[in-house]
């Protein structure tokens, strides 16, 4: 990520958690000279910064809300397959299963009153 898509408020806090970190006597990421160190009095808000330019820090950014989009979304066509074969295959698999399968019938209400009518009956 680039210093110019930070916010403001991006900068801000990396620069805090990264100078918090140099204070605590973290490692520096960039060669700095005794000299420019003295320069700067050694303040750990400004090597922050001084590493933060030179994009070598390895803070990343998360966001949580989504870019919004303007464009509108498109429906997905399925394409059907049309190849003979496959025609085929499930033809068969449906006699397969239509042989084997045992095939229920839908009850009526005459098989139902059938039922109570000899003394059958679910409750007791």
């Amino acid at each position: 990520m680039t210093l110019d898509t930070f916010t403001k408020y991006e900068r801000a806090r990396i620069l805090g958690a990264r100078a918090l970190q140099i204070s605590m006597n973290a490692p520096l990421l960039i060669k700095i000279e005794k000299e420019d160190l003295e320069k700067i009095n050694y303040d750990a808000l400004k090597i922050a910064e001084v590493e933060l330019n030179s994009d070598i820090l390895p803070i990343s950014i998360k966001r949580p809300f989504p870019l919004k989009r303007e464009e509108r979304l498109k429906r997905v066509v399925e394409r059907k397959i049309s190849d003979p074969n496959v025609q085929e295959k499930e033809n068969s698999e449906e006699a397969q299963i239509s042989e084997s399968g045992e095939i229920m019938e839908l009850a009526t209400p005459e098989d139902e009153s059938n039922d109570e009518d000899n003394g059958e009956s679910d409750v007791e």
